[in-house]
């Protein structure tokens, strides 16, 4: 919230419990929390917790023409790992769609990431990051 009206949202979507996977999504936030630490916060806390609840992995779908949204979720730590082409049709176009993903072994090297950025010391006095996010991901 800033000054008390709503800046975003992300929420859990297909959740396969008997699989081990649950999906972020439906992420919207507006300029003013986009990059900003409580954007990651509030992502890391949604990752943190579906592994603490024992998901094995935690997907991250986007549009593949969504460029920012992909960009973001590669900061984040999730890692491309492929496209479905025409796997909706999403306002009267075919949409092909990037999956992403953490999986619970890479977890903790991406959590000990996001944690050092989040870290108070990784600002300066006017707030602005000393290093950016470069979570952990292979290729």
């Amino acid at each position: 919230m800033v000054d008390g009206r709503p800046v975003g949202y992300l929420a859990y979507l297909r959740i396969v419990a008997v699989h081990g996977v649950i999906e972020i999504g439906s992420v919207a936030f507006a300029p003013e929390l986009q990059r900003t630490t409580a954007a990651t916060e509030a992502v890391s806390l949604l990752i943190t917790h579906a592994f603490d609840l024992g998901f094995r992995r935690v997907e991250w779908k986007c549009d593949d023409l969504n460029a920012r949204s992909r960009v973001a979720a590669e900061r984040f730590g999730f890692r491309y790992e492929g496209t479905f082409r025409k796997a909706v049709v999403y306002k009267g176009r075919s949409r092909d769609t990037a999956w992403l993903a953490i999986t619970d072994d890479e977890w903790p090297a991406v959590a000990a990431a996001h944690r050092s950025w989040l870290a108070p010391e990784n600002f300066d006095t006017a707030g602005r990051q000393r290093t950016r996010l470069t979570a952990p991901t292979k290729h």
